[in-house]
């Protein structure tokens, strides 16, 4: 059984879902006005890996996310680069979907803009102006929250406290202070449609109810997003869409991701504490990137640091330390990757590696625990390189053992999203020096001269060279690379 934390319930729940063995998810994506932050960033990737995962426990899942390509900061950021609204979100949205590629993240199985569905909005206000939970001021349509009971729910927040502890927009036709907008009037050369009460643009919150719907029903799966949307933005979706549909739920399961913090803040465009996704893969690699972003739960508020990205980065290397020396030691024996599925109502066959995929699955079935999930991983490397001198040395039981377990990292990890890619291709001269400063270590130690031995290796690594010593000798590779 497969259990979630709820931000509606307050709790972990079990995953229960609309229709048997299916999953509809909805994640409310970027707006597409600059280069995504590494906590933009890791909501994407976790969610991502939310619907890799329900794949693999048998779910066939529908993952639908938006742009958001019509917004205020679109709108300023196409007057400041000197561009046109459609110019801007072209290369934005270009550059995110880089990004995420970088970061080993599948695309969603609908990417839906927001301007393709200007009319399904205009439609969904009127009904919502029909049924009085909405307000014409004259050219602006207001939502108007007293008029839905439930408004609140999801955040636990009262009237009151919305009142006293937000920032809300003045408009003299507004009836309470935190009505907020379904559609604004035109401005001046601003992008506007034509609707029922003049041209104009809708406002963002309507975007989502809509375009989720419109796709998934109500009442679909689970909705996801980073922890600051669920006020006022999640709250307000909730309330467009129930009020609109009367008494059928929005959303089965709202899941929340904890926010990046830097010095003790969240971190935000707005903050000026940002940290591009682009920059962090550009220092680390995608794949270490990933892993710092996946090691954690999703709902805690992890700090982004050189520190946190360098633990990342050795926790990854042992992974791939691992593969490599597997694949040396297994030669023409070494399995494919794969990607099998275990159903939630299947059992795990017997065999060398089904301890490790019993606690893989274990942990991540609790509320998505990676924490649980990599430390699996990690003990199947530690008992598979227990093998590897014997495999090595033509042990048939021990190669036997080597290879399942090699192909149980392989289904793991994959799971996880990495790949383990090859380097580029490598430059001979930087090859040869290594090379050579090895040889030169290799002669000291076979003279006991191991402060010069040591010295030489410190030195290798602070140039960037990771040294492994192998019953077959030593191994190099520059960090991030395979061994040579």
């Amino acid at each position: 059984m497969i259990k979630v934390h709820d931000t509606l319930a307050k709790k972990v729940v079990p995953l229960d879902t609309r229709d048997p063995g299916r999953v509809a998810a909805y994640l409310c994506g970027p707006t597409v006005y600059n280069y995504v932050h590494i906590g933009n960033a890791r909501t994407v990737a976790w969610f991502e890996f939310v619907r890799r995962y329900l794949v693999y426990r048998g779910y066939d899942v529908t993952y639908v996310m938006n742009y958001t390509d019509v917004d205020d900061k679109i709108i300023e950021r196409a007057r400041v680069e000197g561009l046109s609204v459609d110019e801007v979100t072209q290369k934005y949205e270009a550059a995110f979907e880089d990004d995420m590629a970088a970061l080993g993240v599948a695309p969603p199985d609908v990417l839906c803009r927001a301007t393709d569905h200007v009319g399904d909005m205009i439609g969904a206000i009127e009904g919502l102006v029909a049924r009085g939970a909405a307000y014409d001021t004259g050219g602006d349509v207001f939502f108007a929250i007293e008029r839905f009971p439930g408004y609140g729910k999801l955040s636990g927040r009262s009237l009151d406290d919305m009142r006293a502890g937000e920032r809300v927009d003045p408009h003299p036709g507004k009836r309470h202070p935190l009505d907020f907008a379904l559609w604004k009037s035109a401005k001046p050369g601003e992008p506007s449609w034509e609707s029922p009460w003049g041209r104009g643009r809708p406002g963002w919150h309507i975007e989502c109810s809509v375009m989720s719907t419109k796709y998934l029903g109500m009442g679909f799966d689970l909705h996801g997003g980073a922890s600051d949307l669920v006020f006022p933005h999640h709250e307000n979706e909730i309330a467009q869409a129930e009020a609109l549909a009367g008494d059928e739920p929005f959303v089965r399961h709202w899941i929340h991701a904890g926010l990046v913090q830097m010095d003790a803040e969240k971190m935000s465009k707005s903050l000026g504490n940002v940290v591009l996704a682009r920059d962090a893969v550009r220092a680390f690699g995608g794949e270490v990137v990933r892993y710092w972003i996946l090691m954690g739960s999703y709902r805690s508020q992890p700090a982004f640091s050189e520190a946190a990205l360098d633990d990342a980065r050795h926790g990854y290397e042992r992974w791939r330390t691992f593969l490599d020396n597997a694949r040396h030691a297994l030669g023409d024996d070494m399995p494919a990757p794969r990607a099998p599925r275990r159903p939630v109502d299947d059992d795990v066959v017997d065999g060398p590696g089904a301890h490790w995929v019993r606690a893989f699955v274990d942990a991540l079935d609790d509320d998505l625990n990676s924490p649980g999930a990599f430390a699996a991983v990690h003990g199947l490397v530690r008992a598979a390189n227990g093998l590897l001198a014997r495999a090595q040395a033509g042990d048939a039981p021990a190669r036997a053992e080597l290879r399942a377990l090699t192909e149980t990292f392989l289904e793991l990890t994959g799971v996880l999203g990495f790949s383990f890619p090859a380097p580029a291709a490598s430059n001979a001269l930087i090859d040869g020096l290594v090379e050579y400063l090895l040889e030169l270590r290799q002669q000291a130690r076979a003279e006991r001269a191991f402060e010069r031995a040591d010295a030489i290796r410190a030195r290798l690594d602070e140039l960037g060279v990771t040294i492994e010593d192998t019953p077959a000798g030593a191994r190099w590779r520059l960090r991030g690379e395979r061994p040579r």
